[in-house]
């Protein structure tokens, strides 16, 4: 049988989008036959630096008229993936591989969703820390039991929920077999406000969340000296830590684990298997192109990245209504911390 070969673009061509390059130069079933940046060096760059010979061009829905890819990585700022992803499915793009997070504001992100069940489009997302070997690793142990039955979690992330605290609620979501969450109680700490990529985010966060399989979480998110004076806990600055009835498991971000301890066998170590992020990156590819083949969803769907995208907003709606919020998250649209920020409703440090 022969094997497919997909036309790709990519719709944005800097830095991450050479990340996502490395991926896409990895797998036989890729011919990049196009690049969109308002930036023609950049594009000229991508195309240098992975030895690709893809036409190129400033305006990404002349692109996708004229090379008409089955394939688009969309490596763009968080308020331009809903419109630019709208243009591909229209298009008829069978698959996009788009950055996180999904967008700034949750209606937006439903909206994503829906054009991709609309369309029949393949919609993922680069929580493509999925792929590090660790952290199958510790999906594979608590699956097995070897810590027992979950029932608690520590949640950390660096500032900024919607740009980094998904990956820590993706990576919680994932351990615990796609276990959605089923209520929300949070706060926010705005003595300080980022921007990041064009989306206003606070400095801080911390939060409790309840699953639908009955575990609870504790939710910390900040500037590392903030919250972790001293201590083992300062290893764990973005990742989870993961309690079982018989042990625990202390994970980072791209599946190093920190430390684990089985109760009834002291001398047990999990092996440690470290994952590159070209080696993520080439995982998350292949993936999407597999799926694309077989027609199975993906490890880093739009439904998955849902899940944990509504926790974010979940936090932010608490934040607004001074209650706990149970999910599935209705009647919100947009980001409840950016329509507080705007409405100056957040209090100033020493006023």
């Amino acid at each position: 049988m022969n094997t497919p070969v997909y036309r790709v673009a990519f719709i944005g061509c800097g830095r991450r989008a050479h990340e996502h390059a490395v991926g896409v130069k990895a797998d036989g079933r890729c011919e990049v036959v196009g690049l969109s940046d308002l930036s023609v060096e950049s594009s000229e760059k991508l195309n240098a630096e992975f030895g690709f010979t893809a036409n190129i061009y400033t305006d990404h829905k002349e692109m996708l008229a004229r090379e008409k890819p089955d394939v688009v990585l969309i490596c763009l700022w968080t308020p331009l993936h809903l419109p630019v992803f709208r243009d591909c499915a229209e298009a008829g793009v069978k698959a996009v591989l788009c950055e996180k997070p999904m967008s700034p504001a949750w209606g937006e992100c439903q909206e994503m969703g829906r054009i991709a069940e609309e369309h029949g489009c393949q919609l993922t997302f680069s929580l493509q820390r999925r792929f590090a070997k660790g952290n199958q690793t510790v999906r594979r142990l608590i699956k097995e039991g070897k810590i027992g039955q979950v029932v608690r979690m520590d949640l950390y992330s660096p500032p900024n929920l919607l740009d980094c605290g998904i990956h820590t609620f993706d990576q919680a979501i994932s351990y615990m077999d796609e276990t959605p969450a089923k209520w929300v109680l949070g706060a926010v700490d705005t003595t300080e406000t980022y921007n990041w990529f064009n989306v206003p985010s606070e400095c801080g966060a911390s939060g409790r969340i309840v699953f639908a399989n009955g575990v609870q979480a504790n939710l910390v998110s900040g500037e590392i000296d903030t919250w972790e004076p001293s201590g083992d806990a300062s290893k764990i600055w973005a990742g989870v830590r993961v309690f079982g009835t018989e042990g625990f498991i202390e994970a980072m971000w791209d599946g190093q684990i920190v430390r684990a301890v089985n109760y009834n066998d002291p001398s047990w170590k999990p092996e440690m298997e470290l994952s590159s992020m070209s080696e993520q990156m080439e995982g998350y590819v292949r993936h999407a192109i597999d799926c694309l083949v077989s027609g199975e969803e993906p490890e880093v769907s739009h439904r998955k990245a849902l899940r944990a995208s509504e926790i974010i907003f979940a936090v932010y709606e608490s934040v607004r209504r001074h209650a706990r919020v149970t999910l599935p998250l209705e009647g919100v649209t947009d980001s409840p911390f950016i329509t507080m920020l705007e409405n100056g409703e957040f209090a100033r440090e020493g006023a």
